[in-house]
């Protein structure tokens, strides 16, 4: 990729970005009408004509129902795709609306959808046009909400959905970058008025940028900031999936449970390092229980108090009896006794009667 910011992508470079996906049979393109995702049509279009063989590429648009525009711009996408010899389909989101939280509500809907067209076309990803400028934001609004390293790690690359894989080849592509492509295509884009609306989060973060950039604080150097993350974060999870096992192994001759339920021996389990227990105990959680995911501030608070309930039943007074712990969070019951960490599912909450 050059390193001119607003300079077109190259073909040589779309066909880097693609690569990893020549061999799949079908791709959803996930197409708004928007700069970016226009952007992400015609650099897959130009790919795949460069090919002898290659994936079908199927464009799916999805019309919220939140906006009057969205039914014309589904279909100037759709003439679009046509020039391009893509097929192309519109799913919309039917149904009743919430009266809050709706841009989490819609991306669900969404990305629901767009699986579903993946799976009726017999496709094996959804690509996505995420750059890094959506990356950096996405890294801010998580540092703003006090995410732990899992969360400021941002958007991966490639995760999983139903066994389809929502993928982001764009994820290191500036805005500038795919805009400058557009203009050398003649190609125009609809503008969302909510992308600026400062009653959303994302939109007034967004207006935060260049200050931000002035300091250091640059898309490019957050986005590197995320991957940074991203790479510890997975060197933790080798950690605790190593840790399991040990523990596992330490816990299989010893005692039996039932499949719905975990447990650790309390003094292995206490030499760990805490970011590696704190992910034990939250992989527990939400396993056993049925009210998860589990927050993570939550887990933390948790971990803390089972720690302190284990340090005192090692200490000078623990001859005098068992220490006991018992607490529930999302649906888990976590306990201590014996010197033994039991995460079982909690008892189903009595509700009270009324008159």
């Amino acid at each position: 990729m050059s390193d001119d910011e607003n300079s077109p992508v190259t073909a040589a470079a779309a066909k880097a970005l693609f690569a990893e996906l020549k061999s799949a049979p079908a791709l959803v393109l996930a197409v708004s009408g928007g700069p970016d995702s226009l952007a992400l049509m015609w650099l897959a279009a130009r790919w795949r004509r460069s090919l002898a063989r290659g994936p079908k590429l199927i464009v799916v648009t999805v019309d919220h129902g939140l906006r009057k525009e969205a039914a014309g711009e589904a279909r100037e996408v759709k003439r679009l795709a046509g020039m391009l010899e893509l097929t192309h389909r519109t799913m919309r989101w039917t149904g009743t609306k919430p009266k809050t939280g709706v841009p989490a509500a819609a991306r669900e809907a969404r990305y629901a959808l767009l699986v579903k067209a993946a799976r009726a076309t017999g496709a094996t990803h959804v690509l996505t046009a995420h750059t890094r400028d959506d990356q950096a934001e996405t890294l801010l609004m998580r540092l703003l909400r006090g995410s732990g390293l899992a969360g400021l790690a941002a958007m991966a690359r490639v995760t999983l959905r139903d066994d389809i894989a929502l993928t982001r080849p764009l994820l290191d592509i500036p805005k500038s970058q795919l805009i400058a492509t557009l203009a050398r295509a003649k190609i125009g884009f609809a503008d969302d008025p909510t992308n600026r609306d400062p009653a959303f989060t994302r939109p007034r973060l967004r207006a935060l940028l260049p200050a931000l950039a002035a300091e250091g604080g640059s898309a490019r150097n957050l986005a590197r900031l995320a991957t940074r993350l991203a790479r510890a974060s997975a060197a933790v999870d080798v950690l605790a999936d190593g840790a399991e096992r040990f523990l596992a192994l330490r816990d299989r001759d010893r005692m039996s449970h039932d499949a719905g339920t975990r447990s650790f021996e309390a003094s292995a389990f206490a030499m760990l390092p805490e970011e590696v227990r704190l992910r034990l105990l939250l992989r527990a959680i939400d396993a056993v229980g049925y009210e998860g995911p589990a927050e993570l501030g939550k887990v933390e608070a948790l971990l803390a108090a089972l720690d302190r309930a284990v340090a005192r039943g090692r200490g000078p007074r623990r001859g005098t009896g068992p220490i006991g712990f018992k607490q529930t969070l999302a649906g888990a019951l976590v306990s201590l006794s014996r010197g033994r960490i039991l995460i079982a599912p909690a008892p189903a909450r009595r509700h009270r009667g009324g008159s």
